[in-house]
């Protein structure tokens, strides 16, 4: 149930490119239109432990490690790491 940032997972990488994306202008479309903020919830294998939390906050457009601080998310999503890339990826419909 705690959060391990040490934790090495392969959705970091996914992360790290909504980061990135949500820096350019291309993302201000995107942040004007949804303007939700989303928790998700990582686990290596297993649920609830070894958890890594990332807030998408497509108010601020900002992409961050840790849980939500300003009250409370939109949405919180809980996913195994391979689920997420699958889905990030398109290889899976959540």
């Amino acid at each position: 149930m705690a959060e391990n940032s040490t934790t090495q997972l392969k959705s970091d990488a996914i992360f790290d490119q909504m980061k990135l994306h949500l820096s350019t202008d291309d993302s201000k479309e995107l942040i004007k239109k949804i303007g939700l903020v989303y928790q998700i919830n990582i686990v290596p294998k297993k649920i609830r432990f070894n958890e890594k939390v990332y807030v998408v906050d497509l108010k601020k457009g900002e992409t961050k490690e840790g849980s939500y601080e300003d009250g409370k998310p939109d949405a919180t999503f809980l996913f195994t790491d391979a689920d997420f890339v699958k889905i990030a990826t398109e290889k899976m419909n959540p």
